[in-house]
This record gives structure tokens, C-alpha cells and sequence, in this order.
């Protein structure tokens, strides 16, 4: 039995922010941003593009792909932190747009991890219950609602985007691939390195919180960058000896797109030719669960990955969160 991706899809926002317009909104300029994060672009959601809206597109992407309805899946998950609403679930309001009415839903929050927590959660799901035959995954985000566009620091960093699987369960004898390894893990005395302050339990809102700017995303970009380079590339060494496949096995690298150096120093760790590790942050920025599997919707698309294929996933994000999958394709 095999749990493997035979769909996949990726939506992006149609309005492209640039650098040159960054330039005119804070105190910073082309130059800058591409030199310290290799992001020239981002795209931006219009405001009646809520996350299901963003995910209802990748979605459709990725069941066409699969050649399958709505009413055949049987689990949506959504990975995000950006949910349209506190409740209902945004897993359940793009169930409702889809018509996947024979699907459990629910969302999942593990940052910029989220789409790798999602699909181990859910390749678990299916290897034990023989009622999950076909599952949607998304990672999606809208970040440009908890952007703090005065802060020049992080308001260049951040994108809109969504990308989707289906995963299917497989019973054939001669069936290669599948996600052969996972590692997911976090650590929370690192959870005030990327944070919301506010909006919650804990600080709810108030004429306060909005008047100081608690609802933006805040991060303390030194320290992150030292823990994103060494864990990310930990849990690849790690899903790799597991599986016990050698890194110049594997065909394509697909790390977060956080940051050029970031991603460039976690390749550097692993010892793998820069011509494998897939890229395009420069087009797209932090879309946080998203990015990971736009990429990887975006090398299916582009006829780069074979039968057989290895390819390696890993993120890194608040809580913090971090982790890596091993799929073969």
C-alpha cells in the first residue's frame, strides 16, 4: 500500500508588489530587499480574496490534475494562519465552495511548517483508516492582512499564495513512491521569535492593541536565521538516513521560500548542487505554509520531476516549528 500525490495546483494572486514599490510605502529600496532576502516581487490578494478563496483555486488545480470530483475526497486539511474567520474552519468554508460534501475538514497551524505537519498527519490518517482513499491538502496563506506595511523590516517580506495535493492510497503491487520519511518538531521556548501579539486569549483586542500595532506579524530575523539553516537541514539528514537514501539521490531540494540566504545556507549544510535546490522567492516572497508546495506544484507543471524521483521537502517556522519529508515521487 502506497499514499502518493497524483494531483497537484497552486494559485497565485493576480496584483504584483514590487521592490520599486515598497520603495514609495517605507524607507528602503530595491537594492536592500534583494541583497539581504532575494525577493524582487510579491503578490497581493484583493480584498474579496479571503484564504478559501486563494485555496478554492489551487484546489481545483490539483482535483483536475487527479482527475477526480469533489465528492471523492474523503479528508480536507488546510494548513494556515491566515483563517478566514476565528471559526468556522477555513477547511470547512472551501468544503462548501467545493461541494466536497463526503469530506471531514479541518485546519491545521504550524506556521511555515504547516503543509509538511499536514501531510504527515494525513499519510498517517490514511495508512491506518481504510475510509481515506483520497485526500486534499493546502497550504495557503493571505499575510498581507497582519503585514505591518510601516515596518520595512518584515512588510518586504511577506506574500499571498496557495497551493494544493491530493493524495491517494494506492494497493497496486507495483506501485513505487510515496512519502517514504518524515520529521516534524518544534520547540516553544522560541515562541516569541515570530508571533502575533495580539487578537487572541491571551492579549484580546482592544482600541489598545490596534492603536500600538499587536496585530501584525513581528519577528526577530537574526535569531531565526540561525535556527532555520541548522534545524532545517537536521531534518532533512535526519528523513534522509531514515529512508536510507544519500543526498546526491535526490532530485529536487524544495525548502520554504523564506530568504535567498537562508535557503542557499540550508543546500551549503546538505552538500547538494545549487542546480537541485529549487527556488522562486524572488517571484513570490514568505508565503509561509503556502510556499513549499507552489514549488512543488510548480516543477510537476514544468515537467521536471520523473517516476521515481526523490524529492526532498522542508520549512521552518513560528512556534517554533521545523520539519522535512521525503517523498518519492
Amino acid at each position: 500500500m502506497g499514499i502518493k500525490i497524483i494531483g497537484t495546483g497552486s494559485y497565485l494572486p493576480e496584483r504584483i508588489l514590487t521592490n520599486r514599490d515598497l520603495e514609495k510605502m517605507v524607507d528602503t529600496s530595491d537594492e536592500w530587499i534583494r541583497t539581504r532576502t532575494g525577493i524582487s516581487e510579491r503578490r497581493i490578494s484583493a480584498d474579496n480574496e479571503p484564504s478559501s478563496e486563494l485555496a478554492l483555486k489551487a484546489s481545483l488545480k490539483a482535483i483536475e490534475m487527479a482527475k477526480l470530483k469533489p465528492e471523492d475526497l474523503d479528508l480536507i486539511v488546510v494548513a494556515t494562519i491566515t483563517q478566514d474567520r476565528i471559526t468556522p474552519s477555513t477547511a470547512c468554508i472551501l468544503q462548501n465552495k467545493l461541494g466536497a460534501f463526503n469530506a471531514a475538514c479541518f485546519d491545521l497551524q504550524a506556521a511555515c511548517t504547516g503543509f509538511l505537519y499536514s501531510l504527515e498527519i494525513v499519510n498517517a490518517l490514511m495508512s491506518t483508516n481504510p475510509k481515506y482513499k483520497h485526500a486534499l491538502i493546502i497550504g495557503v496563506e493571505k499575510l498581507s492582512m497582519i503585514t505591518d506595511w510601516k515596518d520595512r523590516n518584515t512588510c518586504v517580506l511577506f506574500g499571498d499564495g496557495a497551493g494544493a495535493v491530493i493524495l491517494e492510497k494506492r494497493t497496486g503491487k507495483h506501485d513505487i513512491g510515496g512519502i517514504l520519511a518524515s520529521r516534524l518538531a518544534s520547540n516553544g521556548s522560541f515562541n516569541e521569535l515570530i508571533k502575533v501579539p495580539a487578537g487572541g486569549s491571551e492579549i484580546p483586542t482592544s482600541a489598545e492593541t490596534i492603536k500600538k500595532r499587536m496585530h501584525f506579524l513581528s519577528m526577530e530575523g537574526q535569531e531565526v536565521f540561525k535556527l532555520a539553516v541548522n534545524e532545517m537541514a537536521k531534518a532533512c539528514q535526519d528523513v534522509l538516513a531514515t529512508a536510507k537514501v544519500d543526498i546526491s539521490e535526490v532530485r529536487w531540494l524544495i525548502p520554504h521560500q523564506a530568504n535567498l540566504r537562508i535557503i542557499k545556507a540550508v543546500g551549503n549544510k546538505l552538500e547538494i548542487p545549487e542546480e537541485k535546490v529549487y527556488i522562486n522567492v524572488h517571484k513570490y516572497g514568505n508565503t509561509s505554509a503556502a510556499s513549499v508546495v507552489i514549488a512543488l506544484d510548480e516543477i510537476v507543471r514544468s515537467g521536471k520531476l520523473d517516476r521515481g524521483d526523490y524529492v526532498l521537502l522542508t520549512a521552518f517556522g513560528a512556534g517554533i516549528t521545523w520539519g522535512a519529508n521525503l517523498l518519492r515521487w
